[in-house]
């Protein structure tokens, strides 16, 4: 899957992650005690919906543009991320589109603090500068590094606080990702064996997504589930057929929250026939 974040900021895959994140975020902050964020694939920040690259697909029309152009939505996650999602536009402006590392700026709390770590250089800058001009609350919270997310993971833990949210979302370009992200989950689990870590994953071949994921029961005993969303047939390798969150370590009732906006963001995104969602353990407690 040929994978440059502009071309697809906004679309259904990035409402369904984002929503995501920010309810975990929402979940550790209910605890005075601050936590480490750590981003390892952070991208460049901000994406102009109306560029170039954006329009080519023009995926935020089935994803943000359409779910803002809806109702006022039922679960208090989805509203929570409309809600971020107008605070960074307030400064960056109404057809901008953030990334993982701006909406994580809009709730870190100054008792929190986070390392977004984007490989290509030139996109790490990019996130420093939207960063520095966002006026976001929790920016100054986040430093950034320009390196190997996967090392920087296992480097990072335990950090300080000895509470971690970790957000892994690779472009999945190389054909080694699942190995890899398979490779690194026990090592940085054993050094913090309590930390909350969100693995994105596309979904195409859903034949492929359950060995992928049986890998992973089998290498982890910490309670994990596997979050589902998806609008087109699951049985077809061309395109994105939906989007997936492997979470380890989810907080307490996050199962349940997430099953039901789930399937609100199904709803509203204008899933049909062959559309669905699915909340699963893959690793019980």
């Amino acid at each position: 899957m040929q994978y440059r974040h502009a071309f697809h900021a906004g679309n259904f895959a990035d409402v369904h992650k984002h929503v995501a994140l920010l309810a975990l975020h929402a979940a550790l902050a209910r605890k005075d005690k601050g936590y480490f964020h750590l981003d390892t694939h952070s991208g460049s920040g901000l994406y102009d919906l109306k560029g170039e690259q954006a329009r080519r697909g023009n995926e935020s029309s089935a994803g943000v543009e359409r779910l803002q152009d809806t109702v006022a939505p039922r679960s208090p996650e989805i509203a929570h991320y409309l809600e971020a999602l107008a605070s960074v536009r307030s400064s960056s402006g109404a057809h901008t589109y953030p990334g993982s590392p701006l909406l994580s700026a809009s709730v870190l709390r100054p008792v929190d603090r986070g390392v977004c770590v984007e490989f290509v250089a030139q996109e790490s800058r990019q996130l420093q500068r939207a960063l520095d001009a966002s006026f976001l609350p929790g920016a100054s919270r986040l430093r950034v590094e320009a390196g190997d997310g996967y090392q920087r993971l296992v480097a990072s833990m335990p950090p300080l606080e000895r509470r971690a949210l970790v957000l892994i979302d690779p472009p999945y370009e190389e054909a080694d990702e699942f190995a890899r992200i398979l490779a690194v989950l026990p090592e940085a689990l054993r050094r913090l064996d309590s930390a909350v870590i969100a693995v994105w994953f596309p979904l195409k071949r859903q034949r492929d997504t359950d060995l992928w994921l049986a890998k992973v029961s089998r290498s982890i005993t910490q309670p994990t589930l596997a979050a589902q969303l998806w609008l087109h047939p699951r049985d077809t390798a061309a395109g994105l057929n939906g989007s997936g969150l492997l979470v380890v370590n989810p907080p307490w009732q996050f199962d349940q929250r997430a099953a039901q906006w789930q399937e609100e963001l199904r709803e509203l995104l204008g899933g049909g026939v062959d559309s669905g969602s699915d909340v699963r353990w893959i690793v019980n407690e």
